[in-house]
This record gives C-alpha cells, sequence and structure tokens, in this order.
C-alpha cells in the first residue's frame, strides 16, 4: 500500500530553526499523528491540577446508536504478544513458537518498505514501487529501465544496488523495567523527554554491543509499543549487500496509475525481486526463507500478512481527530496540490530529458500521497466514522471510570488534549503558511541548505565540537539537487504558502515581498546566494566566507521564520511536549486497561495481521476475491489510447502458452497500513501465496479505524507472479528458484 510518507506532516525544522542573530530555543519534535508514533513518556500528573472526572463522550447528535466494532483499532498484532488464543478460537489454528519464528525470520524490513526472503540462495521479494529508485539508479546512460523494465538472464547480469539495507528481526528483549525505572523519576516533561531518548539509545547500544555490534552486522532499536506501556528492543541482522534481479515495466508495476490507485478490482504486477549478497559478492545463504506455494489460494481462506506497517493513529482521541479534520489534513493537501502542479509543470515538454526519471518518481510520490490523504480525510468527515470513534472512547473512559487505580489520573487527560487542540486550531493559518517546511524531497534545495547554514553559524557560536560541526557540513553536503527551473518553482511555491495563508496585505509578507511577485522574490533570491549552488554553499561554510549579512538566503529565510517562530514555540515547547505527554499517559491506560488484547498503534515496526480471502459489496454490486489476465487485457483495449492502461510492446502480443485465466490479483480482510507495501502473503503453512501492494479505497481511513467489512489489502497472486516470469518474461530460473528452492 503507498501511502503518503509521514514526514509530509512535521514542521520540525531540522537542526537550525533559528536565524544566527538571535537564536530561538532549540525547537523538540512534536508527536506526529501522521507518523510512527514518538517514544511514550512516563506516567506523572498532568501540569494542570487533576480535574474532577469527566463524563464519556457524549455521541454525535443523529449517531447515538453507533457502537464500536470488536476490531475498530485493528489486527495488526506485534511479536512481542503474538494472538494465538485469538487465532485458535476464531480459526481453530493455534501456531507454535517455531511457526512464529520463521514467519518473523522470513519476512524483511527495507527502507520504507517491507519485503522478504522467498528463497535460500537470497531471493528478495519486495514491491516495484519500493523499487523504482534502485531500478533508476542501475540503469546506464542509454538505458530507460523504469519504462523498459529490466530482468538479469544470469547470476552474473543482476546489478549491485547502494544504500539498501534489509533488516531482519532475529531477537525482541523486554526492556520496559528498565527503561521506565529512569524515566519515571525524572523531574517534568522535558527531563523525562531526554531521560527517555537517553535510555533508549543506552539500552540499544548495550544489547547491540553484547550481540557482537555493526562488526556482526547487528542493530539494536527500542520500540515503543501503546506510548511507552511497553518497550522492546529489537535485535535486527542488517544485510547491506544486494543486487537487483527482475523488475517489470513501469506500465505494469503501476498498472492503472492514479485511477486504479487505492481501488479494486485490480490488474498490477507490482512486484520486484533483489538478491542479497554475501561478502565475496556471491548470493547470500538465507535458509531462513518463504517456501512458495504452488496451489495459491481460495475464496475463505486464512491468510496472513507479516509486515512492518508504518504508523496508525487508532489510539488517538476524538478531539485529536478533529484537529487533523478541520486543519491538519486541509492544509497537507493544498500543500501536495501546489507541490503537484509544480512537478507536472517541470516535466511537461521534458520527457526525454536524463534524469527525469527521478522527478517523475517524486511526482508519483506526491500524486500517491494526495489520494491517499484524501481518502483520509474523507474518512474524517464522516460523521458514522467519528460517532464510531466517540463510542469507542466512550467505553474506553467507562473502563478507566470503573477502576478507582485510573480514574482520577487519567480521565481529565481526554478534556485537556481536547483543550490543547482548541490552542492548536488557533494556529491554522500558520499550518497552512508552514505545512511539510524543510521535508527534503519537496522543499527548495536553497531553503535546506539555508536551514542548514544557520545550524552551523548558530554551531560555531556556540563552542559546538569540531565534530558537531562536520555532521552540519554532511548534512549540507547531503541535500538534494533540484533542477535549477524546478528549484525555483519549488521557491516560489513556499512563498506563495505564506501569501495564500496570511493574505497579501500581511504585514510580515509585506516585508518579504517588497513589491516583488513570489516568481520574482525567488528568482532574485536564487540569482545572488551561495546557496543556489551545492558546492558554492558547501566551500562558503568551510572556507568562512559565508556573510550572513550579505546574502539574500539569509535574509530571505530570517523574514520566513520570524512567522515561523510563534509557531514553533507553541508546538514545539509548550503544546507539542505536553500533547505528548497525554498521549503516552492515555496510551499506558489502554495498557492497564486492556493489555496486549487490543493492538498497539503501528510503528514500522514487525506484525502480524490474519484475514481471509474475500470480496466485498461495491458499487451496488460485489467486487470478485480475484482478478485474472484477462481483466488486464479487457483495461487495456477498453481504454484505447490512455497511458494508465496502455501495456508495454512484449505485452500486447502474448504467447500462445500464456494461460489468461491466471490470478493476476486478490483481496483479503487482513489489516495494512502504509510500509506494508512488499509485505508477503503467507498461508497456514507460511508459503507465499500473494504480495502486498495496495489497499482499496475504503481502507484509507485505516489510518484511525479499521472496519473489516470494507478493508481490503490488495495483493499480487503469488500464481500471477509466476505466470508472468515464465511467459512474458523468460524468466525461467527465478522461476525454478522459486518454486523448486534453487
Amino acid at each position: 500500500m503507498r501511502h503518503g510518507s509521514a514526514a509530509l506532516l512535521v514542521l520540525a525544522l531540522a537542526a537550525c530553526a533559528s536565524p544566527p542573530v538571535t537564536p530561538a530555543p532549540a525547537p523538540v519534535q512534536p508527536s506526529d499523528p501522521g507518523g510512527p508514533p514518538a517514544t511514550a513518556i512516563p506516567v506523572a500528573q498532568p501540569a494542570q491540577p487533576p480535574q474532577p472526572p469527566q463524563p464519556p463522550a457524549a455521541p454525535m447528535p443523529g449517531f447515538d446508536t453507533v457502537q464500536a466494532g470488536e476490531f475498530d483499532n485493528g489486527k495488526m498484532g506485534p511479536f512481542d504478544a503474538p494472538p494465538t488464543s485469538y487465532l485458535a478460537d476464531t480459526y481453530g489454528f493455534a501456531p507454535g513458537d517455531d511457526w512464529y519464528a520463521r514467519a518473523r525470520l522470513g519476512a524483511l524490513r527495507i527502507p520504507n518498505c517491507s519485503a522478504s526472503l522467498v528463497s535460500p540462495t537470497g531471493l528478495v521479494m519486495t514491491n516495484h514501487h519500493c523499487a523504482r529508485e534502485f531500478v533508476t539508479q542501475v540503469a546506464e546512460d542509454d538505458e530507460d529501465l523504469l519504462d523498459e523494465g529490466f530482468y538479469a538472464a544470469t547470476l552474473a547480469d543482476e546489478r549491485t544496488v547502494d544504500e539498501f539495507d534489509a533488516d531482519q528481526l532475529i531477537d525482541i528483549v523486554d526492556v520496559t523495567q528498565e527503561i521506565r525505572g529512569v524515566v519515571d523519576g525524572a523531574a517534568d516533561p522535558e527531563a523525562r523527554s531526554a531521560v527517555r531518548d537517553s535510555m533508549t539509545e543506552a539500552v540499544a547500544a548495550r544489547i547491540g554491543e553484547e550481540r557482537g555490534g555493526e562488526d556482526a552486522g547487528i542493530e539494536v532499536e527500542v520500540i515503543s509499543l501503546y506510548n511507552g506501556g511497553l518497550y522492546s528492543a529489537y535485535v535486527f541482522r542488517r544485510y547491506s549487500r544486494a543486487a537487483l534481479v527482475m523488475a517489470p515495466e513501469l506500465g505494469l508495476g503501476f498498472f492503472g496509475g492514479e485511477p486504479d490507485n487505492f481501488t479494486y478490482p485490480r490488474y498490477s504486477l507490482d512486484f520486484a525481486f533483489f538478491r542479497l549478497l554475501d561478502e565475496d559478492g556471491g548470493p547470500l545463504a538465507t535458509p531462513d526463507h518463504f517456501d512458495w506455494s504452488t496451489e495459491g489460494v481460495t475464496e475463505g481462506d486464512l491468510v496472513f500478512i507479516v509486515g512492518n506497517p508504518g504508523s496508525t493513529s487508532r489510539l488517538q482521541t476524538v478531539a485529536e481527530l478533529e484537529f487533523r479534520r478541520d486543519v491538519e489534513m486541509p492544509s497537507l493537501l493544498e500543500f501536495l496540490g501546489s507541490r503537484i502542479d509544480v512537478y507536472e509543470d517541470y516535466i511537461e515538454g521534458r520527457e526525454d530529458e536524463p534524469g527525469i526519471d527521478d522527478v517523475r518518481n517524486g511526482l508519483f510520490s506526491l500524486l500517491n500521497s494526495q489520494k491517499a490523504f484524501t481518502g483520509m480525510l474523507g474518512g474524517l468527515r464522516d460523521p458514522y466514522v467519528i460517532a464510531r470513534r466517540a463510542a469507542a472512547q466512550a467505553d474506553f473512559q467507562a473502563a478507566i471510570g470503573a477502576d478507582p487505580a485510573l480514574r482520577d489520573t487519567y480521565l481529565p487527560l481526554f478534556a485537556e488534549m481536547a483543550g490543547l487542540q482548541e490552542d492548536k486550531a488557533g494556529l491554522a493559518s500558520e499550518f497552512r503558511a508552514f505545512a511539510a517546511l524543510g521535508a527534503p524531497d519537496y522543499e527548495s534545495a536553497l531553503i535546506l541548505r539555508t536551514l542548514t547554514a544557520f545550524g552551523y553559524l548558530n554551531a560555531r557560536q556556540s563552542g559546538a565540537s569540531p565534530e558537531e560541526i562536520e555532521e552540519l557540513v554532511d548534512e549540507m553536503k547531503e541535500v538534494p539537487n533540484h533542477p535549477a527551473e524546478l528549484d525555483e518553482a519549488l521557491l516560489t511555491a513556499r512563498i506563495e504558502d505564506l501569501v495564500s495563508a496570511f493574505g497579501a496585505n500581511d504585514p510580515s509578507v509585506n516585508t518579504l515581498l517588497r513589491g516583488r511577485t513570489p516568481g520574482e522574490l525567488a528568482a532574485s533570491v536564487l540569482g545572488g546566494s551561495v546557496m543556489a549552488d551545492s558546492a558554492a554553499a558547501v566551500n562558503a561554510l568551510t572556507s568562512g566566507t559565508l556573510n550572513p549579512a550579505l546574502d539574500p538566503a539569509i535574509a530571505f529565510l530570517q523574514g520566513l521564520l520570524q512567522r515561523f517562530f510563534p509557531l514553533q514555540e507553541t508546538m514545539f515547547v509548550t503544546i507539542g511536549p505536553r500533547e505528548e505527554e497525554i498521549a503516552a499517559l492515555i496510551g499506558r491506560a489502554r495498557f492497564e486497561v486492556s493489555g496486549t488484547a487490543v493492538p498497539p498503534d503501528a510503528t514500522f515496526s514487525l506484525r502480524l495481521a490474519d484475514g481471509v480471502v474475500s470480496g466485498f459489496p461495491y458499487n451496488g454490486t460485489v467486487a470478485p476475491a480475484f482478478t485474472t489476465f484477462y481483466g488486464l487485457y479487457d483495461r487495456h483495449h477498453s481504454n484505447p489510447g490512455a497511458e494508465e492502461w496502455a501495456l508495454p510492446a512484449r505485452w500486447t502480443g502474448p504467447p500462445a502458452g500464456f494461460d489468461l485465466s491466471t490470478p493476476l490479483n486478490f483481496v483479503s480482510t487482513a489489516d495494512i497500513i502504509g510500509g506494508n507495501s512488499g509485505s508477503p502473503v503467507v498461508n497456514r503453512d507460511l508459503e507465499v501465496v500473494g504480495l502486498v501492494f495496495d489497499g482499496n479505497i475504503d481502507s484509507l481511513p485505516g489510518d484511525y479505524i479499521y472496519i473489516p467489512d470494507l478493508n481490503r489489502s490488495v495483493a499480487v497472486d503469488a500464481r500471477g507472479i509466476l505466470e508472468a516470469l515464465e511467459e512474458i518474461y523468460g524468466a525461467g530460473r527465478i522461476v525454478q528458484e522459486l518454486a523448486g528452492g534453487r
């Protein structure tokens, strides 16, 4: 499933949130409702005097009979507390420790996605859309592998990739008492946050060293579940040597394009294969892998999805969801729409230029995020969904109120959280103006470099260590380079955000523009600043020649940030930390009331989700559980001339042996979210029967509620993958490796 990056919701300003002349307090990272939950802060009394117990949330008018569903909080079970009893009661299937270990070791986490081991010789399966950047990375100057596809006919033809880390979860260590015992003793929210961060880093470092450390390929991450109800040290074996083996054409990997994205029925071959390599560059031996099913699945079959869902906010309060509905989501969608226009305008007429595939990939991500967040906002605007969440919250509050040991500590938090959301709503214009400020892929490189320059100048002024200074120089070097015209358009768009949010007559806007249009201001700043060029910017820092008083980018960003500072102060210093602490307390209350019976929110950590293969009501009829290659060709021929459903040349005349009745995609009720992209779908015997790549349109509110009657995960059928490999791509050696284990 291609949900938008949670980073798009972040307002934090990297390392440098203040100009060097008048430094402001360093920003504190707020909890991000669209991203992985922040590590929890321990139990403590609220900052305000305790209030009398609050009654449960009142139902919405006209929806007073709505009740919470059994699985509103989803079925993404962590491997810390596997749902054995539930599986036995529901399906008559009670897996043992060995089954869970095999499921855990066969799964992988790769950059922004999930994956799995599918052969004893290091073959890794994931989605095409998770592999796009690597496909363009390995393409030669005269190749268009994104559109033409790639298949390594021999082992020697497989192309090594850079920056591909695959993490295999080899152990889980409960460190709850060790961390909470120290964190709970801290005096205030700021101290607790600092102690929590230092403790999780120390625990991770200690356990990693005990297991051999980086030299042994060991990475340790402390995962907070239930916002601090549980802390687990996840011990990973990290594999960093890999090669691209096979990726179909973009036209098949993203068949249907944006019109079909987050819909079903689907006809997509969204898969790709990599290979893990040993130190000598040969195939890595991987005895822990999933076998390939030869039978596939039928409707009604039990399936499991083993993957790394990125983030959910199903434990957020109704007040938080209402703020997202009224302020945050509309601001984000306005940002996405603006940047989509920028990217589309830039690409038009440049389709054949070198390097344009990287820009196209950026546009795909923006379009995907726009559709995902539009669906999420639609759910938040559905009064039935909000009423159902309110009913669940009322049940939770009633359970807290029934326990004298919990009542006085936790019930007042709901009213306080609601008050914080009202305070944030007063900053609606600021949220619009600064949405996604600093998001690396969609911000002007000039802004990103200038932000880093601020951090560098402040660090020098405050006597930072040489190592800290060097880190900021490296950060400057890593700022992504956009083509000059694209960067100017992105800078113009950011200035236009301010004009749109505050109005052309706003004093701060007038001071910034000084009679110029946003485009004229952007051109002037880029034309006169060393920050416009990566090499010049790095040289200006390291040589000491950067003059803050003369560089127009410094002056521009100082003016921009003067309007940002009140939002920074509110979100990162006052509201943000308290909001984070309340969320942690409510999360701990959830754990006290329900234990592990209610799954924790997703944290891009390994989860097991069960479901059954099943169609669903659709547009007055029923969407079938399976689609076939017949449907692929029907979509192609029924939409002549439409790029989204155009088939590449090799597909237009399929060979006689190609079985069009082979299942291509299927849906199940298994619970997924962004980050699950590339997760294997397995049967009871842990055999691969499919590959998750999307959800249906009804699954988009799944960020905050799971409704199994409607939510569907969409997968490529394992049989369809084999049929395409064998008959269309002539990839017999991969078929043999999958089906025969060689």
